[in-house]
């Protein structure tokens, strides 16, 4: 079948997916991952996406998540960095364990256990978000929470890669210059995004040079260049990305920050990270006030520009990445049948594990209150495209995966992701304060939703 018919069906799917979204309330995210399953599962849709589609999908999730950065607010999206450590390391310490253990329990190998732990390991934070947005909830404090979590769990979940597989697979011993290799792109890459945010992107004059020399000499850098009025800092100080934006009247301006968006996520996928991480740093670093100098017209711009990347990215280019993300269940009624208990038996562990540990650590270590802690349980519960990596990994280049796990972990990673938009939809008047939910152990009282204002 031709590629665009392909594309054509999965248009079509998205226009139903939506309808019955709306028909049921709730999020289209659901049934574009069940319209996915379903197509790949009767022969309509192949099991491996051509070149175009997986290309379209991957450019929808890019433009999905720099849309989402681009409503973000960059303090507070720092802020939360600082307080995500706890969630990001033990949100991620819990579904490992428990996915090594069971995997253990039923397959008894230790090399298969360790990399089912390392599959159930990331958050696919792209569905929470989306899943967030569709409920009106993606610019909580939970949400942000979610986003700056699942920004470390990538940087911890790679240096697991780096030193995992090659053990398991025998390729090498663990390896120091691996870890420091992950370590050091991290760095490089959110140091790269950092300058630019600081220091390339504001226009003239209000680029802070006495930051800069402070930066400089801390790093032990000359800072010469700087003084008598360098002629690249010249420059920097008279031009800045507002000027690029309003070249042609600020006609092309949509153009512009999603070519920086893709960029930027080019940079991302060669320091290691999923290319959505970078969109995501991209729209956080762009600022309402780059978009003209009179603030009417400024407006004008910023809301003109992120409708129509809202469209481009909710409506007919996004969706597809989720319906192509459904397409990776593929399952017969034998197999079904034969994994069924492995399957839910891991499903039940990791749910459980994650969302107890994402919300504890949320209360614990960043102090969220528990209406927020228990929204960020659940928003972690997503596993994407690290887990098809690693199921890749262990089951098409090594033989690591019997057909048994490698069907179970398909399974478990496919039921999680269908779990986050319910558990959210389900989440959310609790979460709101419209209705009450209260743990009573023993003596004590846990009201787990928010207080009703």
């Amino acid at each position: 079948m031709h590629d665009l018919a392909f594309l054509a069906i999965i248009w079509a799917g998205v226009l139903l997916s939506t309808w019955c979204a709306e028909r049921t309330r709730l999020t289209a995210v659901l049934f574009f991952l069940a319209f996915g399953s379903l197509m790949v599962n009767i022969g309509v849709l192949p099991q491996e996406p051509t070149q175009f589609v997986d290309v379209f999908s991957k450019l929808g999730i890019i433009l999905i998540m720099f849309a989402l950065g681009f409503e973000e607010n960059p303090g507070q999206f720092v802020e939360g960095i600082k307080r995500a450590w706890g969630i990001a390391l033990f949100g991620a310490i819990g579904p490992f364990v428990i996915a090594y253990f069971v995997a253990l329990e039923f397959w008894g190998d230790v090399k298969l256990a360790m990399m089912s732990g390392l599959a159930m390991t990331a958050t696919a934070v792209s569905l929470t978000m989306v899943s967030l947005r569709s409920e009106g909830l993606h610019r909580t404090d939970a949400a942000r929470g979610i986003m700056t979590s699942a920004v470390l769990d990538d940087i911890g979940s790679l240096a697991l890669v780096a030193i995992l597989v090659p053990l398991v697979t025998g390729q090498s011993d663990i390896s120091s210059l691996a870890i420091l290799a992950v370590c050091v792109k991290a760095i490089l890459f959110f140091g790269i995004v950092t300058v630019l945010g600081l220091w390339i992107f504001p226009q003239g004059r209000s680029v802070d040079l006495e930051s800069l020399r402070a930066l400089l000499r801390r790093c032990r850098i000359d800072t010469g260049f700087l003084e008598n009025g360098g002629r690249g800092i010249a420059f920097l100080e008279r031009y800045g990305v507002r000027d690029l934006l309003m070249f042609g009247k600020c006609e092309q301006a949509t153009l512009i920050i999603l070519l920086f968006a893709l960029i930027i996520s080019l940079m991302a996928d060669f320091f290691g990270f999923h290319p959505a991480v970078g969109a995501y740093m991209a729209g956080l670093i762009l600022k309402q006030e780059y978009f003209h100098v009179d603030q009417e017209e400024q407006k004008s711009g910023y809301e003109k520009c992120k409708g129509l990347i809202d469209n481009v990215a909710f409506t007919w280019i996004g969706p597809v990445f989720f319906v192509n993300l459904g397409t990776e269940l593929v399952l017969d009624f034998g197999t079904v049948i034969s994994i069924l208990p492995d399957a839910l038996a891991m499903t039940t562990g990791v749910f459980v594990i994650q969302v107890l540990s994402a919300m504890l650590a949320a209360r614990l270590t960043a102090r969220f209150a528990w209406h927020d802690s228990l929204l960020i349980g659940f928003g972690m519960l997503g596993r994407a495209e690290l887990a098809f990596v690693v199921l890749d990994i262990g089951y098409v280049q090594n033989d690591i995966f019997t057909d048994q796990a490698f069907f179970t972990l398909m399974f478990t990673a496919f039921c999680l992701n269908i779990a986050v938009p319910l558990t959210i939809r389900w989440w959310r008047p609790y979460f709101e304060g419209n209705k009450q939910l209260v743990l009573r152990l023993g003596k004590h009282a846990i009201t787990l939703s928010k207080f009703p204002s």
